[in-house]
């Protein structure tokens, strides 16, 4: 790994690395909060998954989440959303919701995209491996978030590996993508024609079919643009209630889709994850 920065922040460190990745056959870069406390022993970790067009940087620069990071003793990881790199196909119509920033944390299964576009293996496989080998990390006491496409990210990660993750928790996801224009556009491009290959992919679908459960807390804001065509909260709610899968759903009065609403509310997810990562 090459260690791209390292900054303190509220008495931990706030650390940048780049590393080459087998999975994605490209250079990665992934951000690392370390609380103080990892200089005493290993601490439970918080993985973040970011949106559409977003880097490993959004969340570290504009969500404010190292202080209650801090304050509860939990490092943070925050992953890249795509492969990156000359070689990597990107949409050849330069559309924002496909490729390059837009890698929906799936396998892709079609060519070129297969090559390079292994998101889901990378978050669930090789980064925790990279993470637990070098540092102070208590691999027992896993717990995952993200926003929008990474919400949809958090969603599906923690409910396919339930042994792996105490709790699960989003800001405005996309809890149905096979049923919304993004998740129609980046399916069909990565997995294929076939629906039924989608569904592995899909909050809602994984909630109807759940033997297991987290804990699961997830806010939406009312005056966020996506809601409607997008997101479609609503479907997650019938769901749940339907397959009797106690989750929080938060409906938030006026916020919409920035970072500005995360802000808002990462302290409260940040003590929601804490409450069971705490043996």
């Amino acid at each position: 790994m090459q260690l791209n920065s390292d900054i303190k922040s509220f008495g931990g460190r706030q650390r940048q690395y780049t590393h080459p990745s087998q999975t994605l056959s490209c250079e990665m870069t992934f951000s690392i909060y370390l609380p103080l406390q990892a200089e005493f022993g290993p601490v439970p970790v918080l993985y973040w998954l970011s949106g559409l067009t977003c880097t490993d940087q959004n969340f570290v620069t504009k969500a404010g989440a190292q202080v209650y990071a801090a304050e509860h003793g939990i490092a943070i990881v925050c992953p890249d959303t795509s492969p990156r790199g000359d070689s990597v196909p990107d949409d050849s119509d330069g559309g924002w919701d496909f490729g390059l920033g837009a890698g929906f944390y799936l396998n892709a299964t079609q060519p070129p995209w297969s090559t390079n576009y292994q998101m889901y293996d990378y978050v669930i496989e090789e980064l925790p491996t990279l993470i637990e080998q070098n540092f102070p990390i208590d691999s027992q006491r896993q717990a995952i978030s993200g926003h929008s496409m990474g919400g949809h990210g958090a969603l599906t990660i923690a409910l396919k590996n339930t042994a792996r993750f105490r709790s699960v928790s989003a800001f405005s996801p996309i809890v149905a993508p096979t049923q919304c224009p993004w998740g129609e556009k980046a399916f069909t491009h990565y997995l294929g024609g076939d629906r039924n290959d989608w569904l592995q992919y899909d909050a809602c679908s994984l909630v109807a079919i759940a033997t297991d459960q987290l804990p699961v807390l997830v806010d939406q804001g009312t005056g966020d643009d996506f809601l409607e065509t997008q997101l479609k909260t609503e479907l997650l709610v019938e769901t749940a209630q339907a397959a009797k899968y106690p989750m929080q759903i938060r409906m938030q009065e006026g916020y919409d889709h920035s970072y500005f609403f995360i802000a808002s509310f990462i302290g409260e997810h940040i003590a929601f994850h804490a409450e069971h990562l705490t043996d």
